[in-house]
This record gives C-alpha cells, sequence and structure tokens, in this order.
C-alpha cells in the first residue's frame, strides 16, 4: 500500500530529474550543433527519414517492409557519419544520444502497471523526509534502546522485573519492525511517561520505512484536528485537510502518539473510531501508543473503540520509572 500523496511528491521528483535530463540534452546539443554546424542538418535528416520512407511507401502502395528496411540502412549511414564527426572533434561517438536516466521505466515511474525501482527509490525518500520533521530519527534504534534504565527488581506481585518485561517488549518490537507486512498485528503500547514509547516506536519507523514501506507518525491530537479539518473547514484548506486524512487512512503503518491527549468529544471520538475502524478493514497497520491505563481508558472511549483495542490489537505494557528523570539524577550526580 503506498500513501497517494507522498506517491504524487515521489513522481513531481521524478518529472523534475526527467527535465533536468532533458535540459542537459538539449544543453548538449546546442553546444554541439554551435561548434559543428554539420551536425543539426544530419539530424533533422534522420528525423524525417522514417517519416518520407512511409509516406512513400502508402502513397504508390509499394513494399512497406522494404520501405522500412531502406529507411533503417539510410538511419544507419547517418548515424555512423555523425558518430566519425563527433569523435573526430575529440567527442564520444554517443554524445547526442538521448539516454533516459531509468533503463527500465524510461523515466515514467512505472513498468507495465507497477512501480518502477527508480520511483520506488524517491517515494521512499519522501517518507524518509516526512518522518525526519516529525521524529528526532538520530539515536532511536533498537541497538541504542538501553535496558539499564529499567530496574532489575523482581515485583513482589508478579515476579517479573521491569528490566525483564522490558526485554519481551523490545523483541517485540524488533521482530515486527523486521517482519512487517499484510500479516502483522496492530500494537498498543501502554505505560507511564519516559518509559521508552516513542523511542521503539520511532526505532520501528525507520526499520519499517527503510524497508520500503509508507510510515506517517502523528500525535493524537494533530491527527484528529485532520479529521475535524475536513469535516469543518472552508476553502481553499479542503484539498490540505482531504490530503491529510487520506495519509492517515492510506499509509502502510500508522504511528498514532498519545492517546487521550486529545480534548474528548463526541466528534473525536467518532473520528478515532472511523481511523482505527478504516484501517483495521484495509489491512492498514497502526501503533498506538497512550499514558492511559486500561481502566482509564474504558472510562473515556466508547465501548466500541475499547472492543477494537482490545480484541485487534497486540497490548505492551512498558514498565519501570520515568528515563528522563533518571538520566538527570544521574547528570546531576556525576
Amino acid at each position: 500500500m503506498t500513501n497517494s500523496l507522498l506517491l504524487q511528491r515521489a513522481r513531481e521528483r521524478l518529472a523534475e530529474r526527467k527535465l533536468e535530463n532533458e535540459n542537459m540534452y538539449n544543453s548538449r546539443r546546442s553546444h554541439a550543433y554551435s561548434e559543428l554546424p554539420e551536425l543539426r542538418s544530419l539530424d533533422a535528416r534522420l528525423s524525417a527519414v522514417i517519416h518520407e520512407a512511409l509516406g512513400r511507401a502508402f502513397e504508390r502502395g509499394g513494399d512497406v517492409r522494404d520501405a522500412i528496411r531502406r529507411s533503417r540502412d539510410e538511419s544507419l549511414e547517418l548515424q555512423a557519419r555523425r558518430a566519425e564527426i563527433l569523435t573526430s572533434r575529440g567527442y564520444p561517438a554517443d554524445y547526442l544520444d538521448e539516454r533516459p536516466l531509468c533503463g527500465k521505466c524510461r523515466d515514467s515511474g512505472f513498468v507495465g502497471s507497477k512501480i518502477c525501482s527508480c520511483l520506488r527509490e524517491l517515494y521512499n525518500a519522501e517518507t524518509k523526509r516526512e518522518l525526519s520533521s516529525l521524529l528526532r530519527l538520530g539515536e532511536e534504534r533498537f541497538e541504542s534502546f538501553d535496558l539499564g534504565f529499567y530496574s532489575g527488581e523482581p515485583d513482589p506481585v508478579t515476579g517479573v522485573s521491569p528490566r525483564e518485561c522490558m526485554e519481551t517488549v523490545l523483541e517485540t518490537c524488533r521482530a515486527f519492525a523486521a517482519r512487517f507486512g499484510k500479516g502483522s498485528v496492530n500494537l498498543l503500547f501502554q505505560g507511564g511517561v519516559g518509559l521508552g514509547k516513542t523511542f521503539l516506536s520511532a526505532s520501528i519507523a525507520r526499520v519499517v520505512s527503510e524497508n520500503g514501506f509508507s510510515v506517517v507518525y502523528e500525535s493524537a491530537v494533530s491527527a484528529l484536528a485532520s479529521f475535524e479539518g475536513q469535516k469543518f473547514g472552508h476553502g481553499s484548506d479542503d484539498d490540505d485537510w482531504n490530503a491529510s486524512v487520506r495519509r492517515l487512512l492510506e499509509c502502510d503503518l500508522l504511528i498514532f502518539d498519545d492517546l487521550g491527549t486529545e480534548m474528548t468529544t463526541s466528534f473525536t471520538q467518532s473520528a478515532f473510531y472511523t481511523l482505527i475502524n478504516t484501517r483495521l478493514l484495509s489491512g492498514g497497520k497502526t501503533i498506538i501508543s497512550t499514558n492511559l491505563t486500561d481502566a482509564e481508558l474504558e472510562r473515556r472511549y466508547t465501548k466500541q473503540i475499547i472492543s477494537r483495542l482490545m480484541g485487534e490489537y497486540l497490548n505492551l505494557s512498558f514498565l519501570g520509572s520515568d528515563i528522563r528523570a533518571i538520566k538527570k539524577l544521574r547528570e546531576f550526580r556525576v
């Protein structure tokens, strides 16, 4: 699944590259023509040969194959003469040949109905560019996730330490990112502030986007504001709101951050349900992170929403103490 807005941007980048390549060719041709005027008449003759031969064949009822053969022979002679002129002045023989940047799709971006690898590469770059404006994308890597910030002391009730719990969470997230695809589950990150939910979300986003999937990272407040703008907005911003909502609905992976920080209204509840239900039906995968407990979620959201969250998402509990507070305390002690 591709994000239509990002695909459009990628196609615009491809069109820009194609135009730059054409401009370079035209500049090269003009330079050659100015130094070697004979080339201009040779190229003009080359472009006219096939049209003239076919025209004569049809007008006189002649043999089309014979006309094509004769035009081919003349074209080869003209091309050989052009190469001779170019090489005699120190230019490569193919100096005036038009060459597309991509030989597979000839810069169209598609091979048949499939996206060409050149357009896919530009699409992936657009995905990463969008993520870089939403995430720091610096240290957020699975390899940098420090389990040393989590206590190894077992919980007196469960007998499991926060570190053991977070080891499982880390490995689950790593596997999710590496194997991401249509068969992936949806994830619900649940736990207090500063326990690594955003860090692991960003780590997943990095791997999934590098593997060629479209990823959108958005806060609950911003995402639901897009739905509100689409419904109630007016004027020139309508297309922008529509594009923002499509982006949320169509991406391969949506990371929906800080559920519970948005204003709770009948509209936001409806919009949130539409978002998660539409993505479930379309097969898009979603990671939702929240600081709310099960009880707080049930008090705040409708039964339909809770049913989707509890029935369609794998819940990963983040345990421990606020890592940011621990870091500050360590810095203070040093």
